[in-house]
């Protein structure tokens, strides 16, 4: 064999290719029209010339300098951030930085560990468990078990878990067949699975028609999980079916949400009288109902009495047959048939899920006088609940959890034999990091821990709020200051810009008395200390800080 003109280590290919830069081979393309810098926002501290990306990328000195400039940034706002309710008292790389360096993806559903081997699932499991715990679930998760709890991690937070649960909702109510109705035998899947319930003789013609209730203080992802889901609101079908027959005011306008008690200015929990009547309005009408009720809401932090609501709109129910019904998967009374609700109570427990057990703990241990209203499992009429786990718990990315009832579990639109798994989960991959982020949360902090953490976070808002309000006295200033019950966080008279942006405080203008009151609020969470309030407060002391 010929000596060759490279080294062994080489190929015909890299040979090639060693003197040649490939971007000598690719036709040059012009600068766009215009400078980017123009059109995008700007962020003072990080010049867009200096991350740009070139088709050459950056060399090492350019790299260094960008990344520098990136990561100060970051770190500056991170030391002053608390307008959400986001928990930055990390410290992981030490211990998990490991990870970085490897993918982990946990495609498919938690409990099954399919062929992608390097996922978290395990981790998984053992958070999911936690939380069916803490949620007074009924645990561990059988597949045999229609009591058991199911749920799964998410890889965004609550706005997926809300898109999930209500897509849950929706199918539960419009009748699709369930996952155990297929693999007990009872339905044939190759054609059925995703079937639409018969209407029987005698059955309202709105049998299979679910509707839609949230109150004014839910988070917008509500709002879009409707539209891509397309559920129908009450007030889009009471604004085009029934345009005169508002019953909160017949020949009025149908409100666009459930309103809250107080209104905008009030406290923020849904007002479930109003619940009340608008539910009755649709059950005597034959519809399915689907209720969103907010435990810790965005900007006001407040709590829905879930346990109440949840109740009203059972006993609404039931007046009306909808407490259990017959759901037919063929024509006359001798078709196959389930019998479950016609109506769905999903908790968007975003923040307050997390923490709100342990101020229940607090209270029966008589640390503090009050906890929040009761939210979870405990109720038989809650049929699905929601939790950012970066909120509270605090991670590096979005997460959360999902959870419901094994015997509720919808059907996957179509087997998934290529990940060795069934695709119960919305995302499909989903980050396998989250959940050993949370396991390592979890596996050190015990109870007591966060016990602790609770109670600190709840005196913490009480002091904030008492500063703000002495210091509206001391500026002679009204602030418009407010907590709502037990809350963690407090909202107040919007600042200045520089503030606003120093503090990354949240902003709502909220129509008051028919005056519109822009305000900003600040969420005491674990990472948030004196000093912090203490910087907070002299900066609104100054001139023109309103």
């Amino acid at each position: 064999m010929p000596d060759l003109p490279y080294g062994p280590e080489d190929t015909p290919w890299q040979k090639t290719f060693s003197h040649l830069s490939v971007l000598e081979k690719i036709p040059q393309v012009s600068a766009p029209a215009g400078d980017p810098r123009d059109s995008y926002p700007e962020v003072p501290e990080v010049p867009y010339a200096k991350v740009q990306l070139p088709a050459s990328g950056l060399d090492t000195e350019q790299y260094a300098q960008a990344e520098a400039l990136f990561r100060s940034y970051v770190d500056q706002q991170t030391e002053s951030f608390i307008g959400y309710q986001i928990n930055n008292d990390l410290s992981l790389k030490e211990r998990l930085g490991h990870y970085l360096d490897r993918h982990l993806n946990n495609v498919g559903d938690p409990y099954q560990s399919g062929a992608f081997t390097t996922n978290s699932k395990v981790l998984e499991r053992a958070v999911l468990d936690y939380f069916a715990s803490l949620w007074n679930a009924k645990w561990p998760h059988r597949d045999d078990d229609p009591d058991s709890y199911w749920g799964y991690l998410l890889t965004m937070g609550s706005s997926e878990g809300n898109l999930y649960g209500l897509w849950n909702a929706r199918d539960f109510l419009a009748g699709k067949l369930l996952l155990r109705e297929v693999e007990s035998g009872t339905q044939t899947p190759s054609n059925v699975v995703y079937s639409q319930a018969v209407r029987q003789e005698g059955q309202s013609p709105n049998a299979y028609h679910p509707v839609a209730f949230f109150s004014q203080d839910t988070h917008y992802s509500l709002t879009k999980a409707v539209r891509v889901l397309g559920i129908d609101t009450f007030h889009a079908v009471g604004s085009t079916r029934y345009p005169d027959e508002n019953p909160l005011g017949p020949g009025t306008p149908w409100p666009t949400e459930v309103p809250s008690v107080g209104g905008m200015n009030g406290t923020g929990a849904i007002d479930v009288d109003k619940l009340a009547v608008l539910v009755r309005f649709f059950a005597s009408k034959g519809y399915p109902i689907l209720v969103n009720l907010n435990y810790g809401s965005t900007f006001k932090g407040a709590y829905d009495d879930v346990a109440t609501a949840a109740r009203t709109v059972r006993e609404i129910c039931a007046e009306y047959g909808l407490d259990e019904r017959r759901v037919h998967h063929g024509r006359g009374e001798d078709s196959a048939y389930d019998v479950r609700p016609g109506y769905w109570i999903h908790v968007d427990g975003a923040l307050g899920a997390s923490y709100a057990p342990f101020l229940e703990m607090a209270r029966d241990a008589e640390i503090v006088t009050e906890a929040p209203p009761v939210f979870d499992f405990r109720l038989p009429e809650v049929h699905s609940i929601t939790m950012s786990a970066h909120k509270w718990m605090g991670a590096p990315w979005p997460c959360g959890v999902f959870m419901t009832r094994t015997g509720l579990q919808m059907i996957p639109p179509r087997t998934a034999e290529y990940i060795g798994a069934s695709d119960t989960t919305f995302a499909g991959s989903r980050n396998g990091l989250s959940a050993l982020v949370l396991w390592d949360h979890l596996a050190r902090n015990s109870y007591d821990d966060q016990i602790r953490r609770a109670v600190h976070a709840q005196q913490m808002a009480v002091h904030v709020h008492d500063r703000l309000l002495a210091l509206q006295d001391e500026l002679a200033t009204d602030l418009w200051v407010a907590r709502s019950p037990q809350a963690l966080t407090v909202r107040f008279r919007r600042p200045n810009a520089e503030i606003v942006r120093k503090y990354s405080l949240s902003s709502e203008t909220l129509n008051v008395d028919g005056a519109e009151r822009p305000y900003v609020h600040l969420y005491t969470m674990n990472h948030v200390t004196e000093e912090l309030i203490d910087a907070l407060m002299q900066d609104l002391r100054q001139p023109e800080a309103f």
